[in-house]
């Protein structure tokens, strides 16, 4: 299975894709896609900006799933709609071109890479280095995006696992218009 990961931010979104297989993890590629203001792009080129990056990973590495992570709330209410923003686009592009989106919070991902969940970044880059057997550090964004792809290999697994004894059932009753079950 070829799983991208996705770790959006406005000004630097970062991509990894790894190929699973079983427990097996092969590193395939990583990186960011920048858009800076300085440049002189308003928020809507720059949001078009990470979907048409995304679009491009997509198209140059084939993945059969993906992951992103989820938004957090911050302290700063504007720094939160404009990440909310890239986040979307982000999400509209991995969908946009036929991808699952599967989804984690930035807890769940350092609990399943690291093993804390409140983790720093330097801990991240390290686990994901040791965990992929890396030449060298990744960056910041693309170890965070490299760990989603890895949390949602665990994930796959353990649900497969799961299903093998006994089929999951998703929860309709709070479905809305075939948005989001829980």
């Amino acid at each position: 299975m070829r799983i991208l990961g996705i770790d959006p931010g406005l000004q630097c979104t970062g991509f990894g894709v790894l190929d699973a297989d079983g427990a097996a993890l092969h590193y395939v590629a990583s990186g960011t896609i920048q858009t800076r203001p300085k440049d002189g792009a308003l928020l809507p080129e720059r949001l078009k900006i990470l979907f048409d990056g995304i679009t491009e990973v997509i198209q140059r590495y084939e993945p059969e799933v993906s992951a992103c992570e989820i938004v957090f709330v911050n302290v700063n209410p504007q720094a939160t709609l404009l990440l909310g923003q890239a986040r979307g686009a982000c999400l509209t592009a991995l969908v946009a071109n036929g991808l699952a989106v599967a989804e984690y919070t930035a807890l769940q991902l350092k609990k399943a890479v690291v093993g804390y969940g409140r983790a720093d970044k330097a801990q991240m880059q390290e686990m994901v280095k040791r965990l992929l057997k890396l030449p060298g550090l990744p960056g910041k964004d693309a170890a965070d995006a490299l760990g989603l792809c890895i949390t949602h290999a665990q994930v796959a697994r353990s649900v497969a696992a799961i299903n093998k004894v006994s089929p999951l059932q998703a929860r309709t009753h709070a479905a809305y218009k075939g948005g989001r079950n829980y």
